[in-house]
C-alpha cells in the first residue's frame, strides 16, 4: 500500500460514517432509494492540547471523540432514514437515550460482572479479576447474540461489513467499485469490536490490582480506571494495525478480535456497498462516482488530508 492516510469508519442506521483527519463524511441510504451524503469537520481537541496525544492519552481521547461523533451519526443516520417525520428523534429524546445508554452499558459490563462474581465465588486478587473478565466477555457476547437477532441490527451489521470492504479495497489501492470491494473480508484488524475486546483484556489484568472491602468504593474505582485502561488498549490496536500482517506478535493479538467481528459484521449488499463508496470518496477528496446522490455540504469543500493517526473503526 501507497503512502496514504489512514480513514476509520463506522456502520450507522441505513449508511456509514467515514473518517479523515478533520473530514466527516456520512452516506445514508434514504426511503426513496437516493443516497443523502452530509459532509463536515472536526478538530480534535488533541490539535488544540498536544500533551493529549501522548501515548496513553491519546486513546482516551480519540475514543470518547469517536463517541461523541459517532452518536451525532447515528441520529442523523435515524432521522435521514426514517420514512415519516414521527419517527425522528428529538433534541430530548436523543439526551435521553445517550444518559440511559451510558447507564445500561456501565451496568451490564461493570457492575454486574463485579456483583455476580463477588456473590458467586470467594475469590480475591487475580484470580477474581480472572473470573470477573470471563463473566464479562461472556456477557458481551450473550447481548451481541441477542442484538443480531434483531432486523435493523442485522441491517447495521452489513453495513459494517461494507464499511471494512471498502476501507480493506482503499488501502490496496484498488478502483472504489462494488465488484472489486466485494472480494474483501468483512473484518478488518483496526475495527473498534476489536478493541473493545482488547479493554476486555486489558481489564483482566488492571482490576487484579484493585480491592477494597467496601463494594462501592471498589466499583468506583473500577470506573475510574477506564479511562487508562481505555488508553492501553489503544496503543494495542495501534500496533496490530500496523503490524498484523508483518509481524507474528501482531497477527496473534489481533486474531482474538477478528473472530468477534464475525458476530458484529454480515455480508453487505450492492446498495450497501455503493454508500461506503460514496461515503470514502467524499471524505477523500475524490470524485464521486455512484449515481442518485443527494448532497448538502456543510463545509465549503472536502480535501484530501495525509494523516498518521489510527482512526477508531466502529
Amino acid at each position: 500500500m501507497s503512502q496514504k492516510t489512514l480513514i476509520g469508519g463506522q456502520a450507522v442506521i441505513e449508511g456509514v460514517l467515514m473518517r479523515n483527519g478533520e473530514n466527516l463524511s456520512l452516506a445514508v441510504r434514504q426511503p426513496d432509494g437516493s443516497i443523502f451524503l452530509s459532509n463536515d469537520r472536526h478538530q480534535s481537541i488533541i490539535q488544540r492540547y498536544p500533551v493529549l496525544g501522548l501515548p496513553f492519552i491519546r486513546g482516551t481521547v480519540n475514543l470518547f471523540e469517536a463517541l461523541i461523533m459517532g452518536m451525532k451519526a447515528l441520529t442523523q443516520s435515524a432521522n435521514l432514514s426514517a420514512e415519516t417525520k414521527e419517527e425522528e428523534l428529538s433534541s430530548k429524546e436523543i439526551a435521553v437515550t445517550i444518559f440511559f445508554s451510558l447507564l445500561f452499558g456501565i451496568g451490564l459490563f461493570v457492575i454486574l460482572p463485579a456483583g455476580l462474581t463477588k456473590f458467586l465465588s470467594g475469590f480475591q486478587g487475580i484470580l477474581f479479576s480472572l473470573v470477573e473478565g470471563i463473566l464479562r466477555i461472556f456477557i458481551l457476547l450473550c447481548y451481541i447474540l441477542l442484538l443480531s437477532r434483531m432486523k435493523d441490527i442485522q441491517r447495521v451489521f452489513q453495513y459494517h461489513g461494507a464499511e471494512h470492504k471498502t476501507i480493506s479495497a482503499y488501502e490496496a489501492d484498488e478502483e472504489l467499485t462494488v465488484e472489486n470491494i466485494k472480494k474483501y473480508s468483512t473484518l478488518h484488524p483496526r475495527c473498534g469490536t476489536s478493541f473493545i475486546l482488547f479493554v476486555m483484556i486489558v481489564k483482566i489484568i488492571a482490576f487484579s490490582f484493585i480491592s477494597s472491602s467496601v463494594a462501592w468504593l471498589e466499583i468506583l474505582l473500577r470506573i475510574l480506571m477506564l479511562p487508562f485502561i481505555a488508553g492501553i488498549a489503544y496503543e494495542i490496536i495501534r500496533f496490530t494495525g500496523k503490524h498484523c500482517t508483518t509481524n507474528f506478535f501482531g497477527r496473534i493479538l489481533i486474531a482474538p478480535g477478528l473472530l468477534l467481528q464475525k458476530l458484529t459484521t454480515r455480508e453487505p449488499d450492492d446498495q450497501q456497498i455503493e454508500a461506503a463508496i460514496v461515503a470514502t470518496q467524499s471524505v477523500l477528496g475524490i470524485p464521486i462516482t455512484i449515481g442518485n446522490v443527494k448532497t448538502e455540504a456543510t463545509i465549503d469543500a472536502v480535501e484530501p488530508e495525509v494523516t498518521n493517526h489510527a482512526q477508531f473503526q466502529d
